[in-house]
């Protein structure tokens, strides 16, 4: 568990105010030697201001790209194949890079999984978040110095003016990271979007960081999409979970239904998944998910889950994979198992 706990997030209702994005039936294809991979499959996502949005699923089940497909960041040869993604009204679909790096930054911010690829070796930290702010606001040279400080001591790096003439190489991997949020949210993004920003930081240093991202959302009433392999992290840290197998959504609702009442195997697999201690034993043990993840090029008809899945039947392989139900209640795509009566 994490110290950014369900008290601390914000309860903004998720129908009190219209979304900043809504994603439609979003389909992101790569060329495969015998097809095409889609690693995300017909996507429906809101987020409202205000909301934290977790996206959770196995390595490999599309949550990264479907994140940066939102930005038009898509690894090549991957493309957009069929879908809206409607950011304040307006489609990012087709748009020019050029149109994107108004809002790259500026509107829709990203922090990736490892600082150390994303941040410049050769440039003080400092000087990386000032550039920020030169480039995106216009700011001059001294002030974009000041305000890269004062953003610094904002997300908890003691001895800002210090810190600031440091090289990456000489911050630790938590320092390093919360430099990445500094310089994601320099420009006061709408959207967060946070790509397993905690995957290498040890326990202690992770829940730092995550309760540093609600205490962003909460003040400034930002945006987040969270993405995490694991469902601990996002049950501790979201109000809304979406979770991802295979490409598709296969449920959708806020935390607490989630949770408390998964109403698909995948996401009963997941939670069971969980590291559990025993004190009988003194042993540490988790129930792992049977099978191995489907090759995305190669989907057999209906739901991806059933050859892995305790409650499969023939029917299976006619599901469609639509949620049951709208956003945003608590929907499923499996018809087969009931969570919640």
């Amino acid at each position: 568990m994490t110290s950014a706990s369900r008290s601390e997030i914000a309860t903004i209702p998720a129908t009190a105010v219209e979304p900043f994005l809504a994603i439609r039936r979003l389909t992101v294809g790569f060329p495969a030697s015998d097809g095409i991979a889609l690693a995300s499959n017909l996507i429906e996502i809101t987020v409202a201001p205000g909301r934290t949005l977790g996206l959770v699923g196995e390595s490999g089940c599309g949550k990264s790209v479907t994140i940066r497909s939102i930005i038009g960041m898509v690894p090549p040869p991957g493309e957009i194949l069929e879908g809206e993604i409607l950011w304040l009204g307006r489609n990012l679909v087709g748009l020019g890079e050029k149109e994107l790096r108004k809002i790259r930054g500026r509107e829709i911010a990203m922090i990736f999984q490892d600082p150390g690829a994303s941040l410049n070796p050769v440039h003080p930290v400092g000087a990386q978040i000032a550039e920020v702010y030169r480039v995106r606001l216009g700011l001059d040279k001294k002030e974009a110095r000041e305000r890269s400080i004062e953003l610094l001591r904002a997300v908890g790096i003691p001895s800002p003016a210090v810190r600031a003439r440091d090289y990456p190489h000489q911050l630790s991997g938590g320092m390093r990271q919360r430099v990445m949020i500094a310089m994601a949210v320099a420009c006061g993004p709408k959207l967060l979007l946070a790509d397993e920003p905690t995957t290498a930081l040890d326990v202690t240093i992770q829940d730092q960081i995550l309760a540093l991202l609600v205490q962003l959302t909460q003040q400034s009433g930002m945006a987040m999409i969270l993405v995490s392999h694991d469902l601990g992290v996002i049950a501790e840290t979201c109000d809304e979970i979406a979770v991802m197998y295979a490409g598709y959504i296969v449920e959708r609702g806020s935390r607490d239904a989630v949770i408390d009442a998964p109403r698909h195997p995948y996401t009963r697999a997941l939670l069971a998944a969980e590291l559990v201690f025993e004190p009988a034993s003194r042993k540490n043990h988790f129930e792992t998910i049977a099978g191995q993840p489907p090759d995305l090029a190669r989907l057999a008809s209906g739901c991806p889950f059933q050859p892995r899945c305790p409650h499969a039947r023939p029917a299976c392989a006619d599901v469609s994979m639509e949620l049951d139900r709208p956003a945003p209640l608590h929907g499923s795509a499996c018809p087969f198992v009931e969570g919640d009566g």
